[in-house]
């Protein structure tokens, strides 16, 4: 266990060598002195996907200056990780936490889980303006770092309002290609689409085109939401893999899953059609969390919209297994079935499970999630060298992934069925989603980095949240450092906001 104390040591007489770098001698003007911070006695897991090896790492400000064998100077301070991990911190690529973490700025259920890094505006959902949005997260200050893409979806309103509907003109398309434009020069990563959604699946595939070069004109990728995770879901990746090569640009295939029983076993034709648009020079990469229930609206239940046809809801019930595997997690105007099934609602209400689900549709909807992948078909995507792993969650998240997604992966994948390697783990969660979104000084151990790090107990790191107390938080994180500041240690939040907003960088635009 890691001693919540720091040993700080401190001697008369500094080295001449120290003074003069506290005075800023050589560098303009002076500066106070900023002590250092040595990690010591535990064992690396630098991102890289190598074995671990065993180092100290030494922190000047919100970088790493040196990993290797070396002693502490005596006027260091000494944070003691023996029989510990330290990992680069874990950079989450498709987070919910855009409202949350106006809510809540020490981001407790995602620095407690050890991630340093949010990517915000998945799905096709999005900040608009993104540097208003941006702007407000550097002034409020928050614990983690955070960058935001540009959401098919929200430019696609803004042009079309609710009009949405149906495919759009090429007027229409112009227009929300220069919202995009806009958006990538002020700092978004790329464009996301959420295609199973009402907003978006209207859409055909030469607007999505469009739109995503535009992101493409200043290096951005393309993160999609598919149009269909079921029946459809290969004709929908083959889709996804065709915008990124009319459009040139690297394509992320969200929460990548067979999503339902019609379907299952089918991974490995997923996974070959990445292989060959990988053979073809083709940019692919996909994120999965690690749970077999998705959460979503409950509309999406019935992929044609036809809420009032009793057999098409009774079928598309059936495909995911039945009512009991649906969970209404939030239903503002019946709060009496939250956290209940819809076989349990339905006989609270003396209907059938089919009413059930249209009585919530007409009053409004609800959130829902819905237990109808299978664990074989995850294990499957999980070993792939080009899946990395997110959560879908999010400050506040009413599935136990927003609390839980990496130190389940770690405890359960890791530890307890061997699926992965505790270096290719760790790699899933900081150099590859860092590497897929050009983070070049973050997303490994190396001096010159970012000091985002993560210390973590192997032997203890498990996740606690489950579908009926989704805020649970995880154990065997033991100390989460954000650019050198720790935000979590000793079991809760530090209250420190040391968190970054990180813009992309563009130039001149691509023909």
């Amino acid at each position: 266990m890691i001693s919540p104390l720091i040993r700080p040591t401190f001697r008369c007489a500094l080295s001449i060598a120290l003074i003069l770098t506290s005075l800023g001698v050589g560098s303009g003007a002076p500066r106070s002195v900023e002590k250092s911070k040595v990690i010591v006695s535990a064992i690396i897991i630098d991102g890289s996907g190598r074995p671990g090896f065993r180092a100290n790492v030494r922190i000047v400000r919100d970088r790493i200056a040196k990993v290797g064998r070396f002693a502490p100077r005596a006027d260091e301070e000494i944070i003691q990780a023996r029989g510990m991990i330290i990992a680069p911190g874990f950079i989450d690529i498709h987070n919910h936490s855009q409202e949350g973490l106006e809510r809540e700025p020490v981001a407790t259920n995602q620095v407690s889980q050890g991630l340093t890094t949010l990517a915000l505006g998945p799905d096709g959902g999005s900040p608009w303006p993104v540097a208003e949005y941006l702007k407000k997260r550097e002034e409020q200050k928050i614990a983690v770092n955070v960058l935001s893409f540009i959401g098919h979806a929200t430019v696609r309103q803004q042009v079309m309002g609710k009009d949405y509907d149906r495919a759009a003109t090429r007027e229409e398309i112009s227009k929300m290609a220069a919202l995009v434009d806009q958006a990538m020069r002020e700092g978004a990563f790329g464009l996301s689409s959420g295609l199973e959604y009402d907003v978006g699946r209207g859409a055909t595939t030469e607007e999505l085109i469009e739109l995503a070069r535009a992101a493409s004109r200043q290096s951005g990728i393309y993160m999609t939401h598919m149009r269909d995770e079921e029946e459809g879901m290969l004709d929908a990746l083959a889709e996804a893999i065709r915008v990124g090569r009319e459009a040139r640009l690297p394509v992320q295939i969200s929460h990548i899953k067979m999503g339902n029983r019609n379907v299952w076993g089918q991974a490995h034709k997923a996974i070959a059609l990445v292989n060959r648009a990988h053979g073809a020079g083709l940019d692919v990469t996909a994120d999965c969390y690690p749970y077999t229930a998705w959460a979503s609206t409950i509309t999406v239940l019935v992929s044609n919209r036809h809420h009032e046809d009793k057999q098409e809801v009774e079928k598309d019930l059936q495909n995911v297994g039945g009512a009991s595997h649906v969970l209404v997690t939030n239903c503002r105007a019946h709060p009496e079935f939250e956290f209940k099934n819809l076989e349990e609602i339905a006989t609270l209400t003396n209907t059938t499970a089919v009413e059930a689900y249209q009585r919530i549709v007409h009053d409004g909807g609800a959130s829902v999630v819905c237990s109808s992948m299978n664990e074989a078909d995850m294990g499957a995507f999980y070993v792939q060298r080009w899946v990395m792993v997110a959560s879908d969650g999010g400050i506040g998240s009413r599935h136990p992934r927003g609390s839980g997604t990496f130190p389940r992966v770690l405890g359960r994948f890791v530890r307890e069925q061997h699926w992965l390697t505790l270096p290719a783990a760790v790699r899933k969660m900081t150099s590859l989603p860092a590497k897929r979104l050009g983070l070049t000084d973050r997303g490994l151990i190396r001096e010159g980095m970012k000091a985002d790090l993560v210390i973590f107990d192997p032997k203890r790191v498990i996740d606690r949240s489950t579908f009926k107390e989704p805020q649970l938080l995880s154990e065997g994180i033991e100390r989460v450092l954000v650019n050198g500041e720790a935000v979590w240690e000793g079991g809760k939040t530090t209250g420190r906001l040391p968190g970054e907003v990180i813009r992309k960088q563009v130039g001149p635009s691509k023909p």
